[in-house]
């Protein structure tokens, strides 16, 4: 390994927003985070909401306003037209430069030619 470029590996004291430090090593003195295993659902089997940027407000207000009910909008008309399903038995016309069996015409055969005797 080259001497020097490598950064130092050292002691690090990790603070969870719930207050909890433990110490493990890195390259960074203090590492802060937002959950760990000591507040983590999944690890401590109780489920807490956590308000990221106010969506669960947002959420329960949303709620509130509507009684706990189901709102039931009504269907949007769609502009676009019904597809045919394929292999139904009205079929629509294709475009196409494909010749089909009524145009298709024989080529004339190509003639050999003649083979010179020696």
């Amino acid at each position: 390994m080259k001497p020097g470029i490598h950064p130092l590996y050292n002691n690090a004291k990790v603070v969870c927003a719930c207050g909890t430090t433990f110490a493990t090593r890195s390259t960074k003195e203090l590492i802060k985070l937002e959950i760990c295993s000591g507040c983590h659902p999944f690890f401590t089997g109780q489920q807490k909401l956590i308000d990221t940027a106010g969506r669960v407000e947002r959420f329960r207000k949303r709620f509130e306003s509507t009684g706990g009910k189901t709102v039931v909008r009504a269907p949007i008309k769609s502009a676009v037209k019904s597809l045919e399903q394929v292999g139904s038995a009205a079929k629509r016309k294709v475009l196409t430069t494909a010749p089909t069996k009524e145009t298709k015409l024989k080529a004339p055969a190509a003639k050999k030619p003649a083979k010179k005797e020696a």
